[in-house]
């Protein structure tokens, strides 16, 4: 893979970056209200003073506001739309596939085979429906291509995870991996574009877009907290603490 291929994948993720995963995650976090949080009472002002050493409404707030912004939610829109990322890569590295269950067909640039690739996001995003619907692809490509005396082997059949390592691969993963190659982070990256640190290229440039908005988060994040704040100040008297 050319410099320029490998520089024009490295921008399609900042993009996918800057322009659904962050705008989907400040979405989700604005305009928030006392009504949108599932308070639990008997927990509430713990978790605040062991977060800020108190239980003022400031602190009230930060210890609801604070797990939303970092939960599981932007994780999830990770997720659920990566198919954008992997459509950009698929017209920069290889081509999108017409076969049904196949994301991604390249050229591995490590063995020179076509590879046919599904692609997911981490290493413990699938669950058990998953690996047999993963299978159900794959081996009806490889039944097709035993009867079209196509050259596809069982390791021509991957599934590439675009983050992590393999020892974080779920159970699920490493049963697809008894038969079918799972190729993970770095390794996933390597096979794509040839170069062993690629990954950690992708990761430095998803920083910069990070750089780019160090003050954005910040700022919203006090914006929150003081009018969640203010709303508990306001119905603080029927909460019952």
């Amino acid at each position: 893979m050319t410099e320029e291929q490998k520089l024009s994948i490295i921008e399609s993720g900042k993009q996918y970056f800057r322009e659904v995963i962050i705008p989907n995650h400040v979405r989700g976090l604005e305009n928030l209200k006392l009504k949108d949080f599932k308070i639990n009472p008997f927990l509430v002002n713990y978790l605040a003073a062991f977060l800020c050493g108190d239980t003022e409404p400031l602190s009230l707030a930060k210890a609801l506001v604070f797990p939303r912004i970092l939960g599981t939610s932007i994780n999830t829109s990770f997720g659920q739309n990566i198919q954008i990322f992997i459509s950009s890569l698929a017209q920069i590295a290889g081509n999108a596939s017409g076969i049904d269950g196949i994301d991604i067909e390249f050229i591995d640039a490590l063995d020179g085979r076509k590879k046919y690739c599904q692609c997911k996001a981490g290493p413990q995003t699938i669950n058990k429906d998953d690996v047999a619907t993963i299978f159900g692809h794959f081996t009806h490509l490889l039944n097709k291509a035993r009867l079209d005396r196509l050259d596809i082997g069982i390791t021509d059949m991957i599934v590439g995870v675009l983050y992590g390592n393999l020892d974080e691969l779920s159970s699920n993963y490493k049963n697809i991996d008894k038969t079918f190659p799972v190729y993970c982070g770095a390794e996933f990256w390597e096979h794509i574009t040839g170069d062993s640190l690629f990954y950690h290229r992708m990761l430095k440039a998803f920083d910069e877009v990070v750089e780019e908005n160090d003050t954005e988060g910040k700022h919203l994040t006090l914006e929150i907290t003081r009018s969640l704040s203010n709303e508990i100040v306001s119905f603080y008297s029927k909460w019952n603490f």
